[in-house]
């Protein structure tokens, strides 16, 4: 099974923007010639999986020391604790020479155990094939909780006692705490307000707009789409609304260019009736037009739809 990581090494930056100042490669010193021409080595140099030039990965090691003969190649003898580098242009001890992983190898890797961390913490009622939006990113909460663990994670790597980490601690359990008790809201949760609909711009070029929505949703989730398909003023311009069926959402037929449910509505700039007790609308200034082909999408939750959230719990009433 493939590693789901819940975010990436720009967004670990972003909460811990010294990130690259924890790059855990050691240097290595005290290179010698070893008799054979450009052939050097390092004693008690620790042991070495990956050896670099100049921030250079020089790729595998060889067999052993005696096929190290061609520039760039490099063996690790653990008995010996000696690590051997060929070199017939540069004195090694004129380079930057680093033992250790690749700095976004390791980051990768912290990702990934932080990403298992916060699987392990979060309430098993969370649903996890959920913590993605509609258009496939995790939510800002997951990721920015999973970025802090990872930042912890490559501190403590290197300073077990890092007040810096604790700090970053306090912030990672608060938002663990907040999403396992419902306080912190996920883009698949339904609250109160969702059968009113959250209007998101699809493609928009115009000056007139869609701004509001009232009443309740009294459909099935869906995410309506709502397209100008007679460009004008208010008064000329008209809609026209996508629904979703049995394969697609609304917004997704829209699109495809598929047939409207409801067409060719005059845009008269005040409320107006959008479908199953939803109401819509639009505005601009005087002498604004919409565009053709200006969209927009719904998103609706029935109001009889139970809400996702908070735990509620029972107080006794004291009649004074």
């Amino acid at each position: 099974m493939a590693t789901v990581y819940y975010c990436t090494h720009r967004d670990v930056k972003d909460v811990y923007p010294q990130l690259d100042s924890h790059d855990t490669k050691t240097p290595i010193y005290g290179w010698v010639t070893t008799g054979t021409a450009s052939l050097y080595l390092a004693r008690d140099s620790g042991l070495i999986t990956v050896l670099f030039a100049n921030g250079e990965d020089l790729g595998d090691p060889e067999a052993n020391s005696g096929v190290v003969n061609v520039n760039g190649e490099w063996y690790y003898d653990s008995n010996l604790d000696t690590v051997y580098y060929f070199n017939s242009a540069s004195d090694p001890n004129d380079l930057l020479m680093e033992s250790g992983e690749d700095f976004t190898t390791l980051v990768t890797r912290f990702r990934g155990n932080a990403s298992r961390y916060l699987e392990s913490r979060l309430d098993k009622t969370l649903p996890r094939e959920q913590f993605k939006d509609k258009d496939g990113n995790y939510d800002y909460m997951i990721v920015r909780t999973t970025s802090l663990i990872t930042a912890v994670f490559l501190l403590q790597s290197t300073d077990q006692t890092s007040e810096v980490a604790t700090s970053l601690w306090e912030e990672i359990d608060k938002n663990i705490n907040e999403l396992n008790a419902g306080n912190t809201k996920l883009s698949w949760m339904k609250t109160g307000d969702s059968s009113k609909g959250i209007i998101r711009e699809v493609s928009v070029s115009g000056a007139i707009r869609l701004i509001k929505t009232r009443g309740n949703y009294s459909g099935a989730y869906d995410r309506i789409g709502v397209k100008i398909t007679t460009a004008g003023v208010i008064g000329t311009a008209a809609y026209s609304i996508w629904l979703g069926d049995s394969d697609r959402l609304g917004a997704e037929r829209m699109n495809q260019s598929l047939t409207a449910n409801i067409s060719g509505t005059i845009v008269n700039g005040q409320y107006q009736s959008c479908v199953n007790g939803l109401d819509i609308l639009f505005s601009g200034d005087t002498g604004d037009s919409a565009t053709l082909n200006d969209r927009w999408e719904v998103e609706v939750y029935g109001q009889y739809e139970s809400i996702d959230g908070g735990n509620l719990t029972n107080i006794q009433a004291v009649r004074r």
